[in-house]
């Protein structure tokens, strides 16, 4: 492929610069601009020399003709504000054929959620997809697309969400609350074989658990699922701590994938009767279980 012949329908792409970029909407003038000289660096042709050359001039058009151009329009304040204006207006009529692109569980996850939670879910989600985003530049276009339908989904649902005034009214009561540190230090039980890297995430954020530090724990816990996602444990502990956080949404989703591995997760099996989980809720696939795992499914997606 040629540098003069990138096929329309990728062109057409440029309509979300956000999307081309791998950046949420939310980014800032410095998030874009670190974002783009990443992908510089990614894309340069130095990085092809020992590839086939095909690959090469596909990186140096995606680079010139889509990414440049992506980054001049995000870069300037006005331009960007222009841009989100046409994605909220998409947004407005979201139907599905505009969700074509990605996972029909994600909207769904997204739509139960609350403004706040559906942005960190949303903002996991396109770093996730990002990561993945030029390391196969001939398969970037439709990772492109799936961070596209994100970004319009995402857009639709906080259109219908009005700003949240008050914190959701937590399940159990403030005494209660109390005893969550005795709760996760007797309930949740370190592995014995030989530490892992995926198992110092989880020890660490069993100790920022304890110590109520729960933006910690969040980030070591998906730390330790993206090195190992089938354990239990991991999802257990990060269902409780949003539960602290009164993500109550969130906290729902890594409770039931919990129970979908393990069904007698000691820690799950508790906040799945706070939370008003039926246990037979995890005996067959959830499409919201589908949602949970957003580098698990991009994984599956590249590979086809």
């Amino acid at each position: 492929m040629s540098q003069n012949s990138l096929p329309t329908e990728w062109l057409n792409l440029l309509i979300d610069p956000y999307a081309m970029l791998g950046v949420s909407v939310n980014a800032d003038e410095r998030q874009i601009s670190k974002r783009y000289y990443v992908l510089a660096k990614q894309l340069h042709p130095d990085n092809y020399i020992n590839n086939n050359k095909p690959d090469q001039e596909l990186a140096s058009a995606v680079f010139t003709q889509l990414i440049n151009p992506a980054y001049e329009q995000l870069k300037h304040t006005k331009k960007r504000l222009n841009t989100i204006a046409i994605l909220r207006s998409e947004a407005k009529i979201l139907d599905s054929y505009k969700a074509v692109g990605i996972q029909v569980s994600i909207i769904q996850v997204i739509a139960t959620m609350s403004a706040q939670e559906a942005e960190l879910f949303y903002e996991d989600a396109v770093r996730s997809y990002s990561t993945a985003q030029y390391q196969s530049v001939s398969q970037s276009y439709q990772v492109t697309q799936q961070l596209n339908a994100l970004n319009i989904v995402y857009l639709s649902s906080q259109q219908s969400k009005r700003p949240l005034t008050n914190e959701p009214k937590p399940i159990i009561s403030q005494q209660e609350t109390k005893t969550v540190e005795k709760t996760l230090s007797s309930n949740t039980i370190l592995n014995p074989d030989p530490i892992n890297y995926a198992q110092r995430h989880y020890e660490r954020a069993v100790e920022y658990s304890n110590q109520e530090q729960w933006n910690l724990a969040v980030q070591e816990l998906r730390d330790a699922i993206k090195l190992n996602s089938a354990n239990s444990d991991y999802y257990a502990l990060l269902g409780v701590v949003h539960f602290q956080q009164k993500f109550i949404g969130m906290a729902k989703v890594y409770i039931r994938q919990a129970l979908k591995i393990n069904p007698q997760q000691p820690l799950a099996l508790k906040y799945a009767s706070l939370l008003q989980i039926q246990v037979n809720e995890t005996n067959t696939p959830q499409s919201v279980v589908k949602a949970l795992n957003i580098a698990s499914l991009l994984s599956k997606f590249l590979s086809k």
